[in-house]
Protein backbone atom coordinates (compact mmCIF):
# COMPACT_ATOMS: atom_id res chain seq x y z
CA UNK A 1 0.00 0.00 0.00
CA UNK A 2 1.48 3.45 -1.27
CA UNK A 3 1.79 5.83 2.01
CA UNK A 4 0.47 9.36 1.43
CA UNK A 5 2.64 12.04 2.52
CA UNK A 6 1.15 15.36 3.26
CA UNK A 7 2.14 17.88 0.91
CA UNK A 8 4.71 20.76 3.24
CA UNK A 9 5.04 24.50 1.98
CA UNK A 10 8.42 25.67 3.03
CA UNK A 11 8.05 28.83 5.07
CA UNK A 12 9.19 32.20 2.76
CA UNK A 13 9.87 35.47 3.87
CA UNK A 14 7.67 37.09 4.94
CA UNK A 15 5.54 34.76 6.81
CA UNK A 16 2.89 36.93 9.03
CA UNK A 17 1.26 34.42 11.73
CA UNK A 18 -2.00 36.10 11.48
CA UNK A 19 -1.50 36.13 7.95
CA UNK A 20 -5.10 35.26 6.04
CA UNK A 21 -3.70 33.73 2.88
CA UNK A 22 -0.46 31.69 1.44
CA UNK A 23 0.77 32.66 -1.78
CA UNK A 24 2.91 29.77 -2.90
CA UNK A 25 5.31 30.83 -5.79
CA UNK A 26 5.46 27.48 -8.64
CA UNK A 27 8.65 28.67 -10.24
CA UNK A 28 8.88 26.84 -13.56
CA UNK A 29 11.98 24.67 -13.28
CA UNK A 30 12.64 20.94 -13.10
CA UNK A 31 14.56 21.76 -9.14
CA UNK A 32 11.20 23.48 -8.07
CA UNK A 33 9.06 20.40 -9.34
CA UNK A 34 11.24 18.50 -6.57
CA UNK A 35 11.56 20.71 -3.62
CA UNK A 36 8.30 21.75 -1.06
CA UNK A 37 6.60 24.85 -2.57
CA UNK A 38 7.54 28.29 -1.21
CA UNK A 39 4.31 30.11 0.86
CA UNK A 40 4.22 33.47 2.12
CA UNK A 41 1.75 34.05 4.58
CA UNK A 42 0.94 37.27 4.26
CA UNK A 43 -2.89 39.86 4.76
CA UNK A 44 -5.23 40.29 1.73
CA UNK A 45 -6.29 43.62 2.91
CA UNK A 46 -2.58 44.67 2.56
CA UNK A 47 -2.25 43.55 -1.23
CA UNK A 48 -5.50 44.22 -2.13
CA UNK A 49 -4.91 47.89 -1.43
CA UNK A 50 -1.67 47.94 -3.40
CA UNK A 51 -3.12 46.10 -6.51
CA UNK A 52 -6.26 45.59 -7.89
CA UNK A 53 -4.90 42.57 -9.83
CA UNK A 54 -4.58 41.26 -6.29
CA UNK A 55 -7.55 42.23 -5.60
CA UNK A 56 -9.81 40.50 -8.18
CA UNK A 57 -7.67 37.09 -7.60
CA UNK A 58 -8.76 37.13 -4.26
CA UNK A 59 -12.33 37.77 -5.02
CA UNK A 60 -12.55 35.30 -7.85
CA UNK A 61 -10.66 32.16 -5.74
CA UNK A 62 -12.97 29.46 -3.92
CA UNK A 63 -11.80 29.70 -0.47
CA UNK A 64 -13.66 26.96 0.41
CA UNK A 65 -12.35 24.44 -1.90
CA UNK A 66 -10.50 22.52 0.65
CA UNK A 67 -7.84 19.73 -0.44
CA UNK A 68 -9.49 16.45 -0.74
CA UNK A 69 -6.66 14.24 -1.37
CA UNK A 70 -2.85 14.30 -0.72
CA UNK A 71 -2.42 13.02 -4.37
CA UNK A 72 -4.06 16.46 -5.86
CA UNK A 73 -1.88 18.70 -7.52
CA UNK A 74 -2.88 22.07 -5.83
CA UNK A 75 -2.90 22.84 -2.18
CA UNK A 76 -6.04 24.99 -1.35
CA UNK A 77 -5.89 25.53 2.36
CA UNK A 78 -3.12 25.21 4.82
CA UNK A 79 -2.82 25.53 8.22
CA UNK A 80 -6.03 27.16 8.00
CA UNK A 81 -5.44 29.40 5.35
CA UNK A 82 -6.09 30.05 1.76
CA UNK A 83 -3.35 29.26 -1.05
CA UNK A 84 -3.16 30.54 -4.11
CA UNK A 85 -0.54 29.42 -6.58
CA UNK A 86 1.43 32.77 -8.17
CA UNK A 87 3.66 31.63 -11.20
CA UNK A 88 6.42 33.91 -10.08
CA UNK A 89 10.27 33.03 -8.94
CA UNK A 90 10.02 32.78 -4.93
CA UNK A 91 13.01 35.43 -4.66
CA UNK A 92 11.19 37.85 -6.93
CA UNK A 93 7.69 37.49 -4.96
CA UNK A 94 9.32 38.08 -1.95
CA UNK A 95 10.96 40.92 -2.93
CA UNK A 96 7.56 41.92 -4.14
CA UNK A 97 5.76 41.45 -1.04
CA UNK A 98 8.14 42.93 1.40
CA UNK A 99 8.16 45.98 -0.67
CA UNK A 100 4.20 46.30 -0.35
CA UNK A 101 4.67 46.26 3.20
CA UNK A 102 8.21 48.18 4.14
CA UNK A 103 8.51 50.26 1.45
CA UNK A 104 11.34 50.09 -1.50
CA UNK A 105 15.21 51.31 -1.31
CA UNK A 106 16.90 50.98 -4.56
CA UNK A 107 20.51 51.22 -4.78
CA UNK A 108 23.50 50.99 -7.32
CA UNK A 109 25.99 49.37 -5.61
CA UNK A 110 26.55 46.02 -6.80
CA UNK A 111 24.99 43.88 -9.71
CA UNK A 112 22.41 42.04 -7.02
CA UNK A 113 21.00 45.95 -6.68
CA UNK A 114 20.15 45.85 -10.46
CA UNK A 115 18.71 42.48 -9.93
CA UNK A 116 16.84 43.50 -7.07
CA UNK A 117 15.29 46.25 -9.05
CA UNK A 118 14.55 43.91 -12.05
CA UNK A 119 12.30 41.98 -9.98
CA UNK A 120 10.17 44.71 -8.60
CA UNK A 121 10.19 46.32 -11.94
CA UNK A 122 8.74 43.19 -13.82
CA UNK A 123 6.26 42.34 -10.76
CA UNK A 124 4.75 45.57 -10.11
CA UNK A 125 4.63 45.89 -13.74
CA UNK A 126 2.73 42.31 -13.62
CA UNK A 127 0.12 43.19 -10.67
CA UNK A 128 -0.23 47.06 -11.42
CA UNK A 129 1.65 48.44 -8.43
CA UNK A 130 1.96 51.92 -10.14
CA UNK A 131 4.40 53.60 -7.09
CA UNK A 132 6.55 50.75 -7.24
CA UNK A 133 7.02 50.56 -11.16
CA UNK A 134 7.30 54.61 -11.14
CA UNK A 135 10.20 54.61 -8.12
CA UNK A 136 11.83 51.70 -10.37
CA UNK A 137 11.86 53.18 -13.77
CA UNK A 138 12.74 56.16 -11.73
CA UNK A 139 16.25 54.85 -10.38
CA UNK A 140 16.68 53.43 -13.17
CA UNK A 141 16.93 56.47 -15.35
CA UNK A 142 19.70 57.51 -12.93
CA UNK A 143 21.87 55.59 -14.27
CA UNK A 144 20.19 55.08 -17.93
CA UNK A 145 19.40 58.77 -18.13
CA UNK A 146 16.75 60.85 -20.15
CA UNK A 147 19.27 63.99 -20.05
CA UNK A 148 22.43 64.68 -20.81
CA UNK A 149 23.38 65.87 -17.65
CA UNK A 150 22.36 62.33 -16.09
CA UNK A 151 24.72 60.86 -18.48
CA UNK A 152 27.43 62.94 -17.49
CA UNK A 153 27.12 61.93 -14.32
CA UNK A 154 26.99 57.84 -14.99
CA UNK A 155 30.17 58.58 -17.44
CA UNK A 156 32.26 60.23 -14.54
CA UNK A 157 31.29 57.97 -11.92
CA UNK A 158 32.23 54.73 -14.34
CA UNK A 159 35.35 56.85 -14.62
CA UNK A 160 36.21 57.21 -10.99
CA UNK A 161 34.42 53.80 -9.28
CA UNK A 162 36.37 51.02 -8.65
CA UNK A 163 35.08 47.66 -10.39
CA UNK A 164 33.40 45.39 -8.00
CA UNK A 165 33.84 41.99 -7.32
CA UNK A 166 30.69 39.44 -8.17
CA UNK A 167 30.36 35.48 -7.44
CA UNK A 168 26.73 34.30 -7.70
CA UNK A 169 27.82 31.97 -4.96
CA UNK A 170 30.87 31.00 -2.63
CA UNK A 171 31.68 28.36 -5.15
CA UNK A 172 31.95 30.38 -7.89
CA UNK A 173 35.45 32.82 -9.10
CA UNK A 174 34.49 36.29 -8.61
CA UNK A 175 34.46 38.63 -12.01
CA UNK A 176 35.20 42.06 -11.40
CA UNK A 177 32.29 43.76 -13.23
CA UNK A 178 33.07 47.89 -14.17
CA UNK A 179 30.65 50.45 -13.29
CA UNK A 180 27.63 50.22 -14.14
CA UNK A 181 27.70 46.39 -13.07
CA UNK A 182 24.86 45.41 -15.30
CA UNK A 183 25.17 44.88 -19.14
CA UNK A 184 23.07 46.90 -21.55
CA UNK A 185 21.86 43.95 -23.02
CA UNK A 186 20.44 43.09 -20.03
CA UNK A 187 18.84 46.68 -19.28
CA UNK A 188 17.63 46.71 -22.61
CA UNK A 189 15.89 43.25 -22.76
CA UNK A 190 14.49 44.50 -18.95
CA UNK A 191 12.86 47.49 -20.58
CA UNK A 192 11.50 45.35 -23.60
CA UNK A 193 10.13 42.78 -21.35
CA UNK A 194 7.93 45.76 -18.92
CA UNK A 195 7.19 47.95 -21.56
CA UNK A 196 9.33 50.98 -20.30
CA UNK A 197 10.82 53.31 -23.02
CA UNK A 198 13.05 56.02 -21.24
CA UNK A 199 15.60 54.00 -20.61
CA UNK A 200 16.34 52.29 -24.09
CA UNK A 201 17.91 54.83 -26.10
CA UNK A 202 20.36 55.07 -23.00
CA UNK A 203 21.12 51.75 -23.09
CA UNK A 204 20.72 51.10 -26.87
CA UNK A 205 23.51 54.24 -27.07
CA UNK A 206 26.07 52.44 -24.80
CA UNK A 207 25.18 48.96 -26.24
CA UNK A 208 26.72 50.50 -29.49
CA UNK A 209 30.29 51.14 -27.91
CA UNK A 210 30.16 47.10 -27.91
CA UNK A 211 31.55 45.22 -31.45
CA UNK A 212 29.36 43.31 -32.61
CA UNK A 213 30.99 40.32 -32.61
CA UNK A 214 31.27 40.84 -28.31
CA UNK A 215 27.26 40.77 -28.62
CA UNK A 216 26.98 37.83 -30.46
CA UNK A 217 29.32 35.71 -28.55
CA UNK A 218 27.74 36.45 -25.03
CA UNK A 219 30.77 35.96 -23.40
CA UNK A 220 30.96 39.48 -21.86
CA UNK A 221 31.20 38.69 -18.04
CA UNK A 222 27.91 40.43 -17.57
CA UNK A 223 26.38 38.59 -19.64
CA UNK A 224 27.65 35.24 -18.00
CA UNK A 225 26.36 35.75 -14.32
CA UNK A 226 23.69 33.29 -12.86
CA UNK A 227 20.75 35.04 -10.73
CA UNK A 228 17.22 34.18 -10.71
CA UNK A 229 16.06 37.94 -12.24
CA UNK A 230 18.63 37.65 -15.07
CA UNK A 231 17.31 39.27 -17.75
CA UNK A 232 17.83 37.52 -21.27
CA UNK A 233 21.08 37.65 -22.55
CA UNK A 234 20.10 37.38 -26.72
CA UNK A 235 19.36 40.53 -28.65
CA UNK A 236 16.42 40.83 -30.41
CA UNK A 237 16.14 41.14 -34.29
CA UNK A 238 14.76 44.17 -33.39
CA UNK A 239 16.93 45.47 -30.77
CA UNK A 240 19.77 44.55 -33.66
CA UNK A 241 18.16 47.22 -36.12
CA UNK A 242 17.99 49.68 -33.39
CA UNK A 243 21.65 48.75 -31.86
CA UNK A 244 23.04 49.38 -35.90
CA UNK A 245 21.36 52.41 -36.84
CA UNK A 246 23.29 53.87 -33.21
CA UNK A 247 25.98 52.90 -34.03
CA UNK A 248 26.06 54.34 -37.73
CA UNK A 249 24.34 57.52 -35.75
CA UNK A 250 27.15 57.55 -33.35
CA UNK A 251 30.35 57.32 -36.17
CA UNK A 252 28.27 60.10 -38.08
CA UNK A 253 27.95 62.25 -35.54
CA UNK A 254 31.76 62.14 -34.06
CA UNK A 255 32.70 63.04 -38.15
CA UNK A 256 30.35 65.88 -38.68
CA UNK A 257 31.15 67.17 -35.10
CA UNK A 258 34.89 66.66 -36.70
CA UNK A 259 34.62 67.95 -39.94
CA UNK A 260 31.70 70.92 -39.69
CA UNK A 261 32.14 72.36 -35.66
CA UNK A 262 35.73 72.03 -35.85
CA UNK A 263 36.76 71.78 -39.72
CA UNK A 264 34.68 74.34 -40.55
CA UNK A 265 36.45 76.98 -38.53
CA UNK A 266 39.59 75.86 -39.83
CA UNK A 267 39.57 77.13 -43.07
CA UNK A 268 40.22 80.36 -43.96
CA UNK A 269 37.27 81.60 -46.17
CA UNK A 270 35.12 80.37 -42.42
CA UNK A 271 31.70 81.76 -42.22
CA UNK A 272 32.48 82.59 -38.60
CA UNK A 273 35.41 85.06 -38.84
CA UNK A 274 37.66 85.79 -35.76
CA UNK A 275 36.70 89.42 -34.22
CA UNK A 276 39.81 90.04 -32.88
CA UNK A 277 41.78 90.48 -36.00
CA UNK A 278 44.04 86.86 -35.24
CA UNK A 279 42.02 84.91 -37.14
CA UNK A 280 45.20 83.58 -38.73
CA UNK A 281 46.55 82.16 -34.97
CA UNK A 282 42.91 81.27 -34.21
CA UNK A 283 42.40 79.29 -37.84
CA UNK A 284 45.82 77.79 -37.89
CA UNK A 285 44.99 75.94 -34.47
CA UNK A 286 41.38 75.41 -34.97
CA UNK A 287 43.29 73.03 -38.52
CA UNK A 288 45.68 71.45 -35.88
CA UNK A 289 42.64 70.43 -33.41
CA UNK A 290 40.57 68.84 -36.70
CA UNK A 291 43.88 67.08 -37.48
CA UNK A 292 44.05 65.90 -33.54
CA UNK A 293 40.38 64.76 -33.05
CA UNK A 294 40.60 63.04 -36.78
CA UNK A 295 43.47 60.60 -35.60
CA UNK A 296 42.32 60.27 -31.80
CA UNK A 297 39.12 58.55 -31.94
CA UNK A 298 37.98 55.03 -32.51
CA UNK A 299 35.26 52.81 -33.37
CA UNK A 300 34.43 52.82 -29.48
CA UNK A 301 34.76 56.37 -29.14
CA UNK A 302 31.85 58.12 -26.96
CA UNK A 303 30.47 61.04 -28.87
CA UNK A 304 29.09 63.07 -26.25
CA UNK A 305 32.57 62.75 -23.80
CA UNK A 306 34.69 63.40 -27.24
CA UNK A 307 32.90 66.62 -27.47
CA UNK A 308 32.81 67.57 -24.14
CA UNK A 309 36.73 67.08 -24.38
CA UNK A 310 37.04 68.96 -27.24
CA UNK A 311 35.43 71.70 -25.70
CA UNK A 312 37.50 71.73 -22.61
CA UNK A 313 40.50 71.52 -24.66
CA UNK A 314 39.83 74.71 -26.61
CA UNK A 315 37.93 76.63 -23.36
CA UNK A 316 41.39 75.76 -21.25
CA UNK A 317 43.62 77.53 -24.44
CA UNK A 318 43.56 80.94 -24.41
CA UNK A 319 46.98 81.16 -25.42
CA UNK A 320 45.61 79.42 -28.71
CA UNK A 321 42.02 80.88 -29.72
CA UNK A 322 41.02 84.47 -28.70
CA UNK A 323 38.38 84.56 -26.38
CA UNK A 324 35.80 85.10 -28.96
CA UNK A 325 36.48 82.66 -30.50
CA UNK A 326 36.83 80.55 -27.64
CA UNK A 327 33.32 81.18 -26.49
CA UNK A 328 31.46 80.49 -29.93
CA UNK A 329 33.30 77.47 -30.25
CA UNK A 330 32.23 76.14 -26.74
CA UNK A 331 28.65 77.24 -27.04
CA UNK A 332 28.32 76.09 -30.54
CA UNK A 333 29.61 72.44 -29.59
CA UNK A 334 27.57 72.66 -26.17
CA UNK A 335 24.70 73.14 -28.58
CA UNK A 336 25.39 70.37 -31.15
CA UNK A 337 25.73 68.13 -28.07
CA UNK A 338 22.13 69.17 -26.85
CA UNK A 339 21.05 68.15 -30.35
CA UNK A 340 22.43 65.21 -31.13
CA UNK A 341 21.21 63.74 -27.15
CA UNK A 342 17.79 65.09 -28.37
CA UNK A 343 17.89 62.44 -31.36
CA UNK A 344 18.44 59.53 -29.74
CA UNK A 345 14.87 58.43 -29.24
CA UNK A 346 14.21 58.71 -33.22
CA UNK A 347 17.34 56.70 -33.58
CA UNK A 348 15.19 53.68 -31.73
CA UNK A 349 12.29 54.81 -33.31
CA UNK A 350 10.32 56.58 -30.07
CA UNK A 351 9.16 59.69 -28.65
CA UNK A 352 10.97 62.34 -27.68
CA UNK A 353 12.00 62.90 -24.60
CA UNK A 354 9.76 64.43 -22.80
CA UNK A 355 6.82 62.61 -23.98
CA UNK A 356 8.35 59.77 -22.59
CA UNK A 357 9.12 61.66 -19.25
CA UNK A 358 5.11 62.69 -19.12
CA UNK A 359 4.33 58.83 -19.86
CA UNK A 360 6.53 56.97 -17.60
CA UNK A 361 7.97 59.22 -14.58
CA UNK A 362 4.92 61.22 -13.86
Amino acid sequence: MQTQTRKIITRGDPWFEDGNIILVAKEETPASSEANPIGFRVHKGVLSRHSEVFQGMFELSRPDSILGSVDEAELTRYEGCQVISMYDIPIELSNLVKALYDGVIFRNRSLDDFFYLASILKLSTKYFVSHLRTLAIKHLTQTWSHDLKGHDTMLELAIRTPPAPYSPDSSSPANKLSYPYVHPIHVLNLARSTNVQIVIPSALYFLSLYPLTDILRKDHPKLRVVHPSKPESDLSSLDLKYYTLMYQRRMDGILEFINTLVGDRASPSSEIPCPNRSAKSCTRNFHRLRTRLATSWVVRTGPFNFIAQAISSVNQDPDGFCTACREAFVKDAGDYRERFWAELPSVCGLPQWDAMKEEELS
